[in-house]
């Protein structure tokens, strides 16, 4: 069982091109806890703001993920794949929708309770474990590409000019994405925390700043609100979008507004 809570804002921005997936349920506004039980999916999509329509392109990419029976002979790159004509074929139909384009970051947990992650473009996944903050995604960036070759420090890739450069990601009408699917040979440990979120949080909030907040003794959705105020306080101009999720054992209850 997993306690999951999610919050997404659109923050100083007229309106959210972001959106989130819990198991069955989509969110363009607001926050929401559930209790979800294996096999599900979780995920964030946050819609390209230069092109059009980035709204359209992250809810129509969680409807169709959404409707996915997931277990694990589902093949999740033939998923993305399939998502991404979907989404090329509905923008090239008009023109206020053409190449409308959305990232996409999220895990899927199977029956087995294995835990496989999925991520096009530079929406992130990190693991909270006994206080310590991992990132467990790779951006699809220009700026990551930078980093990785040695062309700059990890301190110049949070404040380069070109960090909102990324790759192609679902919908482009131009480039395949490139589909990062992985398994990880380590499930899930009750008391992890993972979070995924688009990069309105991960671009104004350090991993320091998470860990602090994370570390609260406070309930995980209010942690959540915690960090989409930080965001906005350090200057965030983008939507904020952020899904926690915990993995319990079945006589546990979660410390939220719900429960």
């Amino acid at each position: 069982m997993y306690y999951c809570c999610a919050i997404t804002d659109k923050g100083v921005r007229e309106n959210n091109e972001d959106a989130l997936l819990i198991h069955k349920s989509v969110l363009t506004e607001g926050v929401t806890e559930q209790l979800v039980a294996a096999p599900f999916i979780a995920a964030v999509a946050d819609g390209v703001s230069s092109e059009h329509c980035g709204e359209v392109a992250s809810l129509m990419c969680l409807e169709l993920l959404k409707e996915v029976s997931y277990n694990s002979e589902v093949d999740l790159t033939e998923t993305l794949a399939d998502i991404h004509q979907k989404l090329t074929d509905y923008s090239s139909q008009q023109d206020d929708t053409a190449n409308m384009q959305t990232t996409l970051c999220g895990i899927a947990v199977d029956e087995y309770e294995g835990l496989h992650t999925i991520n096009v473009g530079d929406s992130r996944l990190y693991r909270y474990r006994r206080g310590r903050i991992m990132q467990l995604s790779r951006d699809q960036s220009l700026v990551q590409l930078l980093y990785e070759e040695g062309s700059i420090t990890k301190e110049e890739r949070q404040n380069h000019k070109h960090r909102n450069i990324i790759f192609p990601v679902l919908g482009n009408l131009s480039s395949t994405p490139d589909y990062d699917v992985r398994s990880d040979d380590e499930c899930v440990q009750y008391g992890d925390v993972l979070l995924l979120c688009s990069d309105g949080l991960s671009d104004y909030v350090s991993t320091n700043e998470m860990e602090e907040i994370l570390a609260m003794p406070k309930p995980l959705v209010r942690r959540l609100r915690l960090l989409t105020d930080l965001a906005l306080e350090n200057g965030s101009t983008d939507n904020i979008t952020i899904i926690a999720l915990m993995r319990m054992a079945e006589e546990e209850k979660p410390a939220g507004k719900l429960f």
